[in-house]
Formats: structure tokens, C-alpha cells, sequence
């Protein structure tokens, strides 16, 4: 037996598509002759031997020979620059510089692959590898940009220059990339006729050589015009233009005859001389012939059957021509003749004339009667109907008029009169089954017929199986049309109609409502529009787009749901206007905090009580106004709570004043000026005026008892002058002076207010008008007032300088800080310069510039602030470094109030980090001892403890006293040890809420202690309120652990583990609604422990447990039954994601369990629940896999028959392509051949040498 190899099918069948069919003997594996595999040498024909001489070569060789030479798609191309002509001849270092970067660039750009080497005589050559396309535009760039550019210019004749272009430019293009040259051509509309050529000498000469042959060429060329008359064109054409392209053939010359739409005589020839005078005298030798020959015979064919004599694109004509040789002319189409000339040979005309009445005859023009209304049915959907009859008569045309009772057949006699009969019948069917009927509505009803998205048109047309054609809106027309079956036509009428008239007893109504409600009335994504539109479906509501700030909402629909719907919705707006009620409440910006609470749990609780909306301002603006909205009783509700808060917790009075309503708008002043100065003057309290129209006199003060006396008296004062006699004057100074003007405290204003009782009023910093100063009193009081303060003005405006001796030792006070010091002095002062000598400088010498009497003031304080300074003592104040951080406050906002309050510095030590006993003295730099060391008095105060107070000796008193009041208290109170840790709370979150709450610190004792003492340091004012909240904690906790001790009740029942699923339910259901429903906790065994299951709770314990055995005696009466059912329909019972199992098992009360896949009986399904259903849902389930079966059995025999036959020997693994008589499987036992050995496996060319690159080997 032979050895055989194998090789893959696939391998084989790529090897032998290169080979001739004959010579290739192949045989499948899967055939009869699989025992009979082909020879190695059949299978593999050997390569042709080397031809011994070329008629040899010339033979076929075998079924190599067959195969195509492969050419080589990259090319490689060399090309020299001399030295003179190259660009860049001083390079330091070959391969670098300009030369390289354009190599690179060149090689990118085309992605041909670019190697320079120097000749001897330093001359550049270059070899490009690539593409030819890639090559040449490389070659194109190389010369551009490498070498020197000459050029040079070629005169040929202007009419050549196109030849030179070619179509499109194409050839122009083709000449620049052949030579490497540019070459520019004059425009058309320039006289001139040089060529200009711009590239390497090589290439000019080359592309002024191509550019006169191509000249050269043109010049062999001729051109010729030969008048014919137009009637003879047609001969010299011939049919179908043969005639003249035989000669176009035979003389290698164009020719051009004008198309017999055009009307010129002129033929145009185009060619090389000779054989131009060829075709030319041919042309005129069949001219002249004709025109002895011919005659012209005139007859009368209709108007209307002159296009069947011309035949589709004039073939008919054409047709004439070849069979008699006789031109038919027909007059044009705009003319009116009817007469038909025939020109051609005599004993020809009358053979033609035949034709000519047989074309004109073999068409007709018929019409059939149908109404109009018809047209589209005869058509069909997307012409279906239509189509059948010119699919079997594609020669007849039908034509549909719009408007016309009629359809028009055109074609062949026989086809149309077909086509007519069928159409004919198909009208007399239509008018027979189809009726139609048009209706009068107004067109404003129209898009409310059609509904939404044409809701109520398409289901009139499902419903009665008709066609409805409402006009456009831009017809503006009533006629409603529609078509269809008789009794669906009359009912679809009398809907419509029905329709109509409701609408026509619709009533539209305006409902104003306030643009800034529609968008709370819609609701948040139209939910609460939607709820409105439910209850009132006939009804249709529109809003306005909130561009056109519209309050208009139209409501349409029938008059009672309209008037119903108005009402709901006027109550609406009615809640909606109740509860936008707003009032605006003043409250010290200190109180913001209280008010909002820990967390905002004040704010909440008044917002969920008083059911309003409460808006604080921002935290960083100037506003103190609290704004409430709601109903008008919530809101005065909580405005109410609020100024209690605030009155609570600052020595707040509230007095009512009486003053007549017509005054209030002029004592609050425009924008709220006047109040507003009266408020700021009298330390910040509120004042509150009535609602305008409310027609009250109270106008509420509340703030500090002082201060809201003080503002009492001035607004009386000044409601009284405006009663008797009220006068104003404004005056104008620049925004700097206005402080020196008011005055440290206001004492400036307040003399000139005691001299002269006028009201003075300083714009605020939201007044546009910065420089307006308003005067208001009596007309004497405001006259006296307005001169002493333009004199005031006036010597501001008198600026002078002046200077001052400071001490140099005090300088630092002034300028530290960036010169706070001195910019506060400018603020208060009219914006006076003050200048200090440059440090380093020993002067004392200060200056000062401004107006005369800031400059003074100015003086004046800064000697007040060298006495404070001069008299400045430092104080210490012991307190316990670990209440430094409490004493400092939130953002040090305590220390800073003490500091502007007694005009004091305060500094605090630095912190001691776990401070160590000192065992030694420590001995400092100089040699002194420290002040800790050993023996230092234990009584003495830690350095870390001590504050440093300075400033004046009264004010540091003060401010120390302040400090100690700041000084948190130590409380304990008693919390039985085991509430601690509930105390606590999860990560501390309760113990930090009652922190943070009443703003002290709470210690727990460690749990090691096992102490009941809670710690609460903080203020004394908090503590009371800390201890008292601690302790109400407690009674809650306490009374938590009253009810965890009636709920630890535990009771076990013994249930078996097959019930626990039943129990449990579908997701647990079963289980939670009787944990809810009994307020118990009810614990299952894990699989393998007891079949015990535990609840834990209170007295309804018995009550849970019942429920449990309920349902386990329930279970315990139930049967459990198998039944076979064949495994190919379990999924078909089962359904979708067991939607259909599920159904039956709810519909029969059962349970049915499926094997699970490796299931020993995989048919075996468990069907468990009371006897009589078991049995009713078995049945159910047999009756299926009967019905199902069937389709099963069906599919399979089907699949059978669609499965190829070759399937089930297909899956059996191929053994791959056999061969016998293997070179490396033979007897003698030969090694397999060596695939790197050139005699085994000989290349198909010379071997290519490996590129050697002048920058070394290619990354």
C-alpha cells in the first residue's frame, strides 16, 4: 500500500484554480472513488522544464503555462542632480540641514521611499521605491525643491493650446509629472501664444519636445464647412446614423451634421487633410445624387398621429428610411400644418406612403367614462390596480384628468381596446359596490374631526371601511368627501355630521388667569394639567406660550363641561392666590442662625407646622428681611413664631405707633430712603408700616427699648411736620465727604439737626445717586440746615496741606496692615491723605492733605490714637488653653466682637502639644534659667494659659472681664450607664446632634468606667438648656427599653421543611404580611438544622402562629402527583419567563414543578395541590402536550426534508486533501524537503539585494 499526504481542502482548492480543468484530476473524499486518491504528480504538475531555444519557449509548457506573469507593483527609479544644478551644496554633515527635512517631508507627502547617495563628483543621486503614481509625483517634488529651477518659453499657434490641456487638464498633468516641470499655458482671453516652462534643463527640453510634437500634430489637421440643404441630411446621416459613421470609419475624419432640431445647413468636417477630402467629396457625390434623384410627395396625416410617425425617438422615421430609402418630414410641433412631405426615389415614395399610414394607423386614442371621484380606486394603492392592466399591455398609455369623468387610453388599436374592456369593467364593479357623499363642515371644526394624530379620523375609516378627504387648511374649504361601501359611507355621514354639530354647540371660553400660576396649574411634567383634562376629557385646554406673557387660557369643548371645568378651575386659582399670600419680617441678621436651627430643624418644623414657605436671605448679603408665602393666616402664624424666636433670645420691645395712613408713603420715601436713615440712625431697629390699602394707622417698632423710643420720637416728630408744613431741598457733595459731614457717631449731622430741627438724609450704598443729600422740614428749618452744610461742602472743597510730629517709635501702628489705620482715617475723614515718612528714615515729620477741616479732624485723631498708644498697657488673662478654642468662637467671631467693642488687641499663646513633665531646668540662650524649670512655683499659670490684653487700662479690664464670661461651666448629670452608647448613637451621630444643637461639649465616661456621670461643659446659658434636652433623651430611651422587653417574647412551632417555601411565598411574600400584619419577627432553620421555626414579639405571638398552622394544614391536605409529560413542550408550557406556567398554576391553585436538566426522567413533571384541582390541572396540561406535540412532530418532519443530505456525514471530521506517491513518502524513506533550500525550492527571479540606506538601517 502507497503512502499518502494529506493537505487541507482548502489549500487544494486555492492550488489548482491557477490550473487547466482538463489536466486536473480531483476527487472528494466523500466520494465513491475515496480509496483511489490521485498521484502526487497529478495533483502537482512539475514547473516547465528551461526552453533549450525559442520556438521551445513558445509551446505550452504544461499547466503552468497558463498562469499570468505577475508584475511587480513598486518600482524603483534613480535620478542625478549635478552639482551645478543642485540647491543646497554647503551642508556640514551629509544626511542634515534643509536637504534632509525635505526628503522626509517629500516621503510623507507621496509615500514613496526616498535614498540619496554623493557621486564622486558631488553630484546627488537620488533612488525612489514605490508606487508608479507615488514615483513619479516623488520625481515631480525632487526637482521642485532640490534642484535649481531655469526656465523657458515655446510659441505655438493660440487654437493648439487646448490640445496641450487636454480634457479636464488631464493631459497637461500628465506632461508636468512625465517631465518634472511646471508649465504655465496663457489664459483664453490672452493674445499671447508662449508657453512658459518652468523645471530642470532635462525636463524644459523634454516638455518643449512633447509641446511641438502635440503642435506638430495638429498641424497634419484640417478643418472643413460643406453647406448641405437640411432636407438631404437624413440621406447623408443614413439609418440610424450608419450611413455616416461608416464614412467617419473609413476616413478617419470627423463629422459633424446638425440635429434636425436645429436649424443649420452646415456640416462640419474635422481630420487630417487627405483623408478630410475623402469623406468631403463623398459627402457631396450622395448630395448631388439625391437631388437629381429624388421627388417629394405631400400628404394630410391628423395633427394627433403625427408622433406615431415619428416613433419613439424618431425611430419610426428611422424605420422608414432603411426599408424604402424615403425621408419622411414632419412639420414642428407648434405649427398647425397637417401635411406630412415624403422625399426619396419615385418607384420608392409609394411603399413609403403605405408606411407612413400604417404608423399613423397603428395607434389609437379612446376614452371611458368614469366619475372622477372613481380615478383613485381604478388606480389602487401605489397603482396596483392599474398596474396589472399595463404590465400585460406595456404599449398603452392611460391618462387620469383631474376634475374630468373620464380616463384616456392611447396605444396600439388591439392593446387599447383590451385595456378599455377591463377598465370599463372594473368602473361598472366600482359604481356597484362603492358609493360616495359630501358633507358641509365648517373648516375651523376640521383638525378637531381629524383628532390627534388623526386619532378620530383613522378609526371613522377602520370602522365603516371608508375613505374620508378633509380639504387642507390652506383651501380654507368645507367640502368633506367620502367614499367607500354605501352603508359605511352613510353611517361614516352621520357620524361626522354628529361630530360636527357637537362642535358647533361647543363653546369657547377666555379664562384670565396670572401668567405666574399656569406653570404651578400644569404641574411638574404636566402632571397636574393631565389630572385636570381626565376629569373633563371633552373639554381642551390651552395655555399661552409663556413668550407672549399672556394671562388668556381658552377652554373649548361642549358648554356644561366647560362651565363645569371653569368653576374647578377658578377654585383653583383661588387656593393658588390664597396661598401665595407673602409677608416680609425684619430680623437681626444674628438671629438667622436661631431661627433656621441645628441643620435647619427650626425652619422645617415652623414650615411644616404653619404649612408656608419660608425664604431666608443669603448668608452674605446685607439683608435682614425673612420673606414668608403661604395662606394669609399660616403666614401671620409663622411670623408670629418667628419674632418670638427673636424675642426670646435678645431684649426685644415691640411699640405700635399711630399715624395717619396718607402720610406713611412720604415718611418711607422713595425706594424706602427716609425709613431706611431713621432705622440705621436709631442703632438698626425695624420699622414696620401697614399693607398699602389696608387703610391701618399702626406702624409696628420693634428693636432694643432705647433705640425703638429714640426711633418713636422721630417719626412722630416727623409725621408732624409733614402734617403742618413739610419741605425738601437736596444738595450735592462727593460720596468721600459724606462721613466727615455725618461725623464720628453721627455727631456732625445730629449738631446741625439740634441747631436747625431739619432732617438730614445721606444716600445709602444701593442709591444709584451716590452724591444726593436730601434735606426735609420746615421750609426756615431746611434753609438754615442747606447753608450750614454748602459751608460745610465748601471748605472741603478747600484743599490745603499741613503736617504733624509723630514719634518715629509709633509709625509701625499706622502703616501695618497695609495702612489699615490710615485708610479708615481717609474713609472717616473726606478722604484726607495722610503720608508717613519712608522706613529707615529717621524723620517724624508727617503729612497731611485735604480739605481744611478734615485735615484737622484728621490731626486731632491721630493725636487721640498716639495718647492711646502713649497710655497702651498689657494685661494678662489666665485661662486654661483647652477653653481658648471655645472663648475664640466659630471663625474667632467671639475674640473679633470683644476687639471692635473695647478697642483692644488680644493675643492668644501658641498651643502646648502634649506638654511633658520638665525634670531639668531648662537653661535658655543666655544662660538664664527657664521659667519652668524644677522648682518654680506649681501654683503659677502655664504660659500656654496666659492671653495678652492691650490697649487702655479701662478697656483691657473690660475686655479681660468679657474673656472670663466666655469661660465655659462644667455640669454633671446622671444617665444610667446602659443608655450610653444609645446616647451615643451610630459613629457618635446622636452625641454630636445634642452637641452641635445646644452648642456644648458632652463627655461619655468610658465604658471600663462603667460610671452613670454625663459631663456638659459649655456657656451657662446653654447648660440649662443641654441638661434639660439630655434628660428628655433618656425618657426616651427608657421608655424604647420598655417595649424591646415586650417584644423579646420568643415562641417555637415545629413545621416540616417541604412547607417552609409555602410559608415564606413567592419573594417572601407570604412571610412579611404576616410579620406586618401581627408586629412580630419570624426566623426559619437553615436547611440542614431543625424543622423548627421561631417568632419573636409580643402577646400576638399566639396570633402569628396560628396564621403559620393555617397555612400548614392547608399544605398537609394537599396531594403531590406525577405525571409524564414529553420534555420537548415543557417549554412551551412554561412560556416566556413562565408567564403561561404561572397562569395555569393560578388558575387551578396548583404547583407544578419541572425536572431540572440531567433530571433521570426528564419527562416527570410534579404537579401538587388539593385532590380536585391536581386533577382538573393535569388534564388542563395533557390537553396541551397533545396540541403541542403535533406542532413538534410537524417541525421535525419538516426539518428532515429541508436538511441537505449530505448533513450527518458532514459532521464526521474531515481527513483533508489525500495524495499518493508522495516525494517524502516514499520507500526509500527520503526526508521531507528543506524549505530553506533554493534547490528544493528554487526563487521565480534573481535574488532582489538588500536596500542599503545612506542613514543606516530603516527604523
Amino acid at each position: 500500500m502507497s503512502s499518502v499526504a494529506v493537505l487541507t481542502q482548502e489549500s487544494f482548492a486555492e492550488h489548482r484554480s491557477g490550473l487547466a480543468q482538463q489536466q486536473v484530476k480531483v476527487t472528494a473524499l466523500n466520494s465513491e472513488e475515496e480509496n483511489d486518491p490521485p498521484t502526487y504528480k497529478e495533483a502537482f504538475p512539475p514547473l516547465p522544464e528551461k526552453a533549450p531555444c525559442l520556438e521551445a519557449a513558445q509551446e505550452p509548457a504544461g499547466p503552468w503555462s497558463k498562469i499570468r506573469p505577475i508584475k511587480a507593483s513598486v518600482i524603483t527609479q534613480v535620478f542625478h542632480v549635478p552639482l551645478e544644478e543642485r540647491k543646497y551644496k554647503d551642508m556640514n554633515q551629509f544626511g542634515e540641514g534643509e536637504q534632509a527635512k525635505i526628503c522626509l517631508d517629500i516621503m510623507q507627502k507621496t509615500g514613496a521611499h526616498l535614498e540619496l547617495s554623493l557621486a564622486k563628483d558631488q553630484g546627488l543621486s537620488i533612488m525612489v521605491s514605490g508606487k508608479l503614481e507615488a514615483v513619479m509625483k516623488a520625481r515631480k517634488e525632487i526637482v521642485a525643491r532640490l534642484q535649481t529651477q531655469a526656465s523657458a518659453t515655446v510659441a505655438i499657434p493660440k487654437e493648439h493650446h487646448r490640445f496641450v490641456i487636454g480634457k479636464n487638464g488631464e493631459k497637461l498633468q500628465d506632461l508636468e509629472l512625465k517631465t518634472a516641470t511646471k508649465i504655465q499655458i496663457p489664459r483664453p482671453d490672452d493674445p499671447s501664444n508662449q508657453i512658459k516652462i518652468t523645471g530642470t534643463k532635462e525636463g524644459i527640453e523634454k516638455a518643449r519636445h512633447e509641446i511641438l510634437l502635440i503642435s506638430a500634430e495638429q498641424d497634419k489637421r484640417a478643418v472643413e464647412r460643406l453647406d448641405v440643404e437640411k432636407v438631404y441630411h437624413p440621406f447623408i446621416a443614413g439609418p440610424y446614423n450608419k450611413l455616416v459613421s461608416e464614412l467617419m470609419q473609413d476616413t478617419g475624419t470627423r463629422i459633424n451634421i446638425p440635429p434636425p432640431s436645429v436649424n443649420k445647413t452646415e456640416i462640419v468636417f474635422t481630420g487630417e487633410k487627405e483623408q478630410l477630402a475623402q469623406a468631403v467629396a463623398r459627402v457631396k457625390k450622395i448630395y448631388e445624387e439625391k437631388k437629381k434623384k429624388t421627388t417629394t410627395i405631400a400628404v394630410e396625416v391628423k395633427k394627433s398621429q403625427h408622433k406615431y410617425v415619428i416613433g419613439p425617438k424618431g425611430n419610426s422615421l428611422q424605420e422608414i428610411l432603411e426599408k424604402t430609402g424615403v425621408s419622411v418630414e414632419i412639420p414642428p410641433t407648434d405649427s398647425s400644418s397637417e401635411t406630412v412631405i415624403l422625399r426619396g426615389e419615385p418607384e420608392k415614395l409609394g411603399q413609403a406612403l403605405t408606411e407612413v399610414y400604417a404608423k399613423a394607423n397603428s395607434f389609437t386614442v379612446s376614452s371611458v367614462s368614469a366619475p372622477s371621484w372613481l380615478h383613485r380606486f381604478i388606480i389602487g394603492k401605489k397603482g396596483q390596480n392599474l398596474a396589472k392592466i399595463t404590465q400585460q399591455m406595456p404599449k398603452v398609455h392611460i391618462e387620469f384628468t383631474e376634475g374630468e369623468d373620464k380616463i384616456t387610453l392611447e396605444g396600439p388599436t388591439e392593446d387599447v381596446n383590451v385595456a378599455q374592456e377591463q377598465i370599463e369593467v372594473m368602473v361598472k364593479d366600482l359604481i356597484n359596490r362603492m358609493d360616495y357623499a359630501e358633507i358641509n363642515v365648517d373648516h375651523k371644526f376640521h383638525r378637531h374631526l381629524i383628532g390627534k394624530n388623526g386619532a378620530n379620523i383613522n378609526r371613522i375609516k377602520d370602522l365603516y371601511k371608508v375613505s374620508v378627504r378633509i380639504p387642507p387648511d390652506n383651501e380654507k374649504s368645507n367640502l368633506i368627501r367620502i367614499e367607500g361601501d354605501p352603508q359605511g359611507v352613510q353611517q361614516a355621514k352621520k357620524e361626522l355630521l354628529e361630530l360636527a354639530s357637537r362642535m358647533e354647540n361647543e363653546r369657547t371660553k377666555d379664562l384670565i388667569i396670572e401668567q405666574k400660576f399656569h406653570r404651578t396649574i400644569i404641574g411638574q411634567k404636566g402632571e397636574r394639567i393631565r389630572e385636570i383634562r381626565e376629569k373633563f376629557p371633552e373639554v381642551i385646554i390651552n395655555f399661552p406660550d409663556p413668550a407672549h406673557k399672556s394671562d388668556i387660557v381658552q377652554l373649548r369643548g361642549p358648554k356644561n363641561e366647560v362651565e363645569k371645568c371653569t368653576k374647578y378651575m377658578q377654585k383653583m386659582v383661588a387656593d393658588l392666590v390664597e396661598n401665595s399670600f407673602s409677608i416680609s419680617v425684619p430680623i437681626f441678621k444674628q438671629f438667622h442662625k436661631n431661627i433656621i436651627g441645628k441643620g435647619g430643624a427650626n425652619i422645617k418644623k415652623i414650615r411644616e407646622e404653619s404649612n408656608t414657605k419660608i425664604d431666608l436671605p443669603a448668608e452674605n448679603s446685607n439683608s435682614e428681611t425673612i420673606v414668608i408665602t403661604g395662606k394669609r393666616a399660616n403666614c401671620e402664624a409663622a411670623r408670629h413664631r418667628i419674632l418670638a424666636i427673636q424675642k426670646e433670645l435678645a431684649n426685644i420691645t415691640e411699640v405700635e405707633v399711630s399715624i395717619p395712613s396718607k402720610l406713611h408713603n412720604s415718611l418711607i420715601g422713595a425706594k424706602g430712603r427716609f425709613i431706611r436713615s431713621i432705622m440705621e440712625e436709631c442703632g438698626g431697629v425695624h420699622i414696620h408700616f401697614p399693607t398699602e390699602g389696608s387703610g391701618s394707622d399702626t406702624v409696628t417698632i420693634r428693636g432694643p427699648a432705647q433705640d425703638v423710643e429714640k426711633a418713636k420720637k422721630q417719626l412722630l416728630h416727623l409725621a408732624e411736620e409733614k402734617q403742618t408744613k413739610s419741605y425738601t431741598v437736596d444738595l450735592r457733595a462727593k460720596p468721600e465727604y459724606h462721613k466727615f459731614l455725618i461725623g464720628k457717631g453721627g455727631g456732625n449731622i445730629r449738631k446741625v439737626r439740634d441747631n436747625t430741627g431739619a432732617r438730614i438724609i445721606f444716600p445709602t450704598s444701593e442709591d444709584k445717586d451716590q452724591e444726593l443729600i436730601t434735606i426735609m422740614g420746615t421750609e426756615e428749618a431746611v434753609k438754615e440746615a442747606q447753608k450750614e452744610l454748602e459751608a460745610l461742602i465748601k471748605n472741603l472743597d478747600n484743599v490745603v496741606e499741613d503736617s504733624m510730629v509723630v514719634d518715629p517709635k509709633h509709625h509701625r501702628h499706622f502703616v501695618i496692615r497695609r495702612g489699615q489705620v490710615l485708610r479708615e482715617i481717609a474713609d472717616e475723614y473726606g478722604g484726607v491723605m495722610v503720608s508717613f515718612p519712608r522706613s529707615g528714615t529717621q524723620s517724624d515729620k508727617v503729612t497731611l492733605k485735604g480739605a481744611k477741616d478734615c485735615v484737622e479732624a484728621a490731626k486731632k485723631r491721630i493725636q487721640e490714637i498716639i495718647e492711646d498708644l502713649e497710655a497702651q498697657v498689657t494685661i494678662e488673662c489666665t485661662i486654661p488653653q483647652k477653653f481658648h478654642r471655645s472663648i475664640m468662637g466659630p471663625k474667632g467671631s467671639r475674640i473679633q466682637q470683644i476687639t471692635r467693642d473695647y478697642g483692644v488687641q488680644i493675643k492668644f499663646p501658641d498651643r502646648e502639644e502634649n506638654p511633658a513633665p520638665v525634670v531639668e531646668p531648662t537653661v535658655q540662650e543666655n544662660g538664664e534659667e527657664g521659667g519652668e524649670g524644677k522648682d518654680t512655683d506649681p501654683s503659677s499659670p502655664k504660659k500656654c494659659d496666659i492671653i495678652i490684653i492691650s490697649g487702655r487700662r479701662e478697656k483691657c479690664e473690660a475686655a479681660k472681664e468679657a474673656l472670663q464670661a466666655l469661660v465655659p461651666v462644667t455640669i454633671e448629670v446622671e444617665v444610667p450607664f446602659d443608655l450610653h452608647r444609645y446616647i451615643i448613637g451610630q459613629k457618635g451621630s446622636g452625641i454630636r446632634k445634642m452637641m452641635d444643637e445646644f452648642e456644648v461639649n458632652i463627655q461619655v465616661p468610658a465604658p471600663e468606667l462603667q460610671s452613670d456621670v454625663i459631663t456638659i461643659t459649655g456657656l451657662a446659658t446653654n447648660l440649662d438648656r443641654a441638661k434639660a434636652g439630655l434628660l428628655e433623651r433618656v425618657k426616651e430611651l427608657q421608655a424604647e427599653q420598655e417595649d424591646r422587653a415586650l417584644r423579646s417574647f420568643k415562641l417555637t412551632v415545629t413545621v416540616d421543611p417541604k412547607y417552609h417555601p409555602k410559608i415564606i411565598g413567592r419573594k417572601g411574600a407570604v412571610i412579611t404580611q404576616i410579620r406586618t400584619e401581627h408586629e412580630v419577627n419570624i426566623q426559619f432553620p437553615d436547611k440542614d438544622d431543625e424543622s423548627q421555626v421561631r417568632d419573636q414579639g409580643r402577646d400576638k405571638d399566639d396570633l402569628a402562629r396560628d396564621a403559620i398552622m393555617k397555612i400548614v394544614g392547608e399544605l398537609e391536605q394537599m396531594v403531590s402527583e406525577d405525571v409524564t409529560l414529553d420534555h420537548r413542550v415543557h417549554a412551551r408550557i412554561i412560556g416566556a419567563r413562565g408567564k403561561a406556567i404561572r397562569k395555569i398554576m393560578d388558575e387551578f391553585k396548583v404547583d407544578i414543578r419541572f425536572p431540572q436538566s440531567g433530571a433521570p426522567d426528564p419527562n416527570c413533571v410534579t404537579v401538587t395541590g388539593l385532590p380536585e384541582n391536581v386533577e382538573e390541572a393535569i388534564d388542563h396540561i395533557l390537553n396541551l402536550e397533545e396540541e403541542y406535540l403535533a406542532d413538534v412532530v410537524d417541525n421535525e418532519a419538516m426539518q428532515v426534508y429541508m436538511k441537505p443530505s449530505s448533513h450527518e456525514e458532514s459532521k464526521a471530521p474531515s481527513k483533508g486533501f489525500v495524495v499518493r506517491d508522495a516525494p517524502w513518502a516514499t520507500v526509500n524513506n527520503e526526508k521531507a524537503p528543506d524549505m530553506s533550500s533554493s534547490e528544493d525550492f528554487p526563487s521565480f527571479g534573481a535574488q532582489v539585494a538588500p536596500k542599503t540606506l545612506p542613514w543606516g538601517p530603516k527604523r
